[in-house]
């Protein structure tokens, strides 16, 4: 097998890369990768380029973003992406599927009823695509699997193409085992500082260089001491780490994070704290047996895919910073937030939490010692199928909130779209909200579809269709009365009069008394009446200041 053909991809030109030619794991594809992708432009002004000068910078002879015939960032993610799927990662799993005007092609198959689906547009390896979005939003990754499934390789990846020498991250890698220390993990104070010193503060600590690195990469973090682990903790989510009243801070960085396994594997139990800060799960799938040509080629040639990393696809700083701003102002249609919010509002909400309104949360019911599904099996008035707050023991933090802000905007920039789509959440909310979303198994969902208690993905999504079908059902757009309030008060409380200021409050009372009428205090509903009751306090101040005012 001296010799290895392999026919061009599907966004290469044919006189790129024909099939007669032997394959070249350096190889990147001159032709767009997603050639009906818009690209995002920078705006002319960039206000962190006025306070920090300009946001790129020229590199070994490389043109600055934005000349012609330069690279941009967005794109040399998605060449980043195509390389690694077909030249390093071995991952023919394409789960995040997305699909054109056409409808996709669907088979299904006899015994357990599975479904397979053949997409319409361009789709992706989440075992890929998930690390590099979180390698350009600068979160935090766990990648889970068996042994030997490529977790650790695809860590190493993404420290290559931040543009460090595999030396480096290989030096800077934090291997988890049970004897690590706070000092094994982050620093040791200099031993002459410590015999001289006459007070703590003139005692210097030689800290780890990986503390500073743009990419940081924690091996079986579940094999780490508890009391490290903490260390860990404040390193990974505040940004600075403290050994003898010294700090040092690490700034903004993307960390990934592996373990075999996230249900109490490994040889210390992993902090909820810890585990709670993590932003996203990739899962390393089992390798396909029909792609054994391709570590044969590779045992043949002698090449490692981390030795041949085409430069045309590795970052600088500047494209990083450059990257993670253009996400970062990528907007999110007002649409698209509407039904976010709807979706996010249905898993916290009990009604026998508690008998204020505002405590009728499922964190209400955990803070009080007891389980949701001892609450949950009271009759409560509502269909336990039809309402997804029974199928979860808790809802959707903040912290989660934002995640799923930064991501679905790395999805969309990713795949060159202006703003960013229903499709793009629906894509990524699975795995954002794999480990932050705990399913009730006594529901009569987990009952009737076993399957969805170990497929957590599979159920996430389907909780996002079945919230989507009841928008649209409910035609929630249209007969939101949150809606009209909200606009009113967006424009601003100066120069309302009394009389208009009791008109709206009026109006938000009416909404109020229609809602209790028409609907049962369902998890969409709550919301609502919370946040016009929020108005109804605002404008209630006001209307006393103008009262007080005279």
């Amino acid at each position: 097998m001296g010799k290895k053909t392999i026919a061009p991809a599907s966004n290469d030109p044919p006189a790129d890369d024909p099939a007669s030619v032997k394959k070249n794991p350096a190889h990147v594809s001159m032709s767009p990768v997603n050639p009906s992708s818009k690209r995002i432009e920078t705006p002319k002004y960039d206000v962190g380029q006025i306070f920090e000068g300009s946001a790129t910078a020229v590199v070994s002879g490389e043109k600055k973003t934005g000349e012609p015939g330069a690279i941009t960032p967005d794109e040399k993610i998605r060449k980043a992406y195509f390389w690694i799927v077909n030249n390093a990662i071995i991952s023919p799993f394409y789960d995040i599927e997305f699909n054109s005007s056409k409808a996709p092609f669907e088979v299904r198959f006899t015994g357990a009823g599975s479904k397979l689906t053949l997409p319409s547009d361009q789709s992706y390896s989440s075992f890929v695509m998930l690390p590099l979005l979180n390698f350009l939003v600068r979160k935090r990754a766990l990648f889970i699997g068996g042994p030997g499934r490529g977790k650790t390789a695809s860590a190493l990846l993404m420290g290559l193409l931040a543009g460090y020498p595999m030396k480096e991250i290989k030096q800077a890698v934090q291997h988890g085992q049970p004897q690590m220390t706070i000092s094994d993990l982050l620093g040791n104070p200099l031993p002459r500082d410590l015999l001289n010193a006459k007070q703590m503060e003139e005692v210097k600590i030689a800290w780890r260089k990986w503390i500073d690195m743009r990419v940081k990469i924690v091996d079986e973090y579940n094999r780490i001491p508890t009391r490290t682990q903490s260390a860990l903790l404040t390193l990974l989510a505040d940004g600075y780490a403290e050994v003898l009243d010294q700090v040092v801070e690490c700034g903004e960085s993307a960390w990934f994070l592996t373990a075999n396994d996230d249900i109490g594997g490994g040889t210390y139990q992993v902090i909820e704290a810890l585990k709670d800060r993590l932003d996203i799960v990739v899962i390393a799938l089992n390798f396909n047996s029909l792609f054994l040509d391709e570590l044969l080629f590779r045992v043949e040639s002698g090449i490692k895919p981390e030795n041949v990393v085409p430069k045309d696809i590795i970052f600088t700083p500047a494209e990083l910073d450059q990257a993670y701003k253009e996400i970062a102002r990528l907007p999110i249609p007002k649409p698209v937030v509407r039904r976010l919010e709807f979706f996010t509002s249905q898993f916290d909400f009990c009604d026998l939490a508690a008998n204020i309104v505002e405590y009728k949360s499922k964190d209400v019911i955990r803070l009080g010692g007891k389980a949701l599904s001892e609450v949950c099996r009271a009759d409560c008035g509502r269909d336990k199928v039809q309402n997804l707050c029974s199928q979860t023991q808790n809802g959707i933090s903040v912290r989660a909130r934002l995640t799923i802000i930064n991501f679905v905007k790395a999805m969309a920039y990713f795949r060159g779209n202006p703003e960013v789509t229903l499709e793009d959440l629906r894509q990524i909310l699975p795995w954002l909200l794999r480990e932050k979303l705990f399913p009730n198994l006594e529901s009569p969902v987990f009952m009737s579809n076993p399957m969805f208690a170990t497929d957590r993905i599979a159920w996430i999504r389907k909780l996002w269709d079945l919230s989507m079908a009841l928008y649209d059902e409910i035609n929630w757009d249209n007969a939101d009365p949150l809606t009209p309030i909200e606009q009113e008060f967006e424009q601003g409380l100066d120069g309302l009069t009394e009389a208009e200021v009791n008109k709206r409050l009026a109006a938000i009372e009416n909404a109020i008394t229609k809602l209790s009428k028409e609907s049962k205090l369902l998890s969409y509903v709550y919301d609502t009446v919370l946040k016009l009751k929020y108005y109804h306090q605002r404008y209630g101040n006001y209307l006393k200041w103008l009262q007080f005012k005279g």
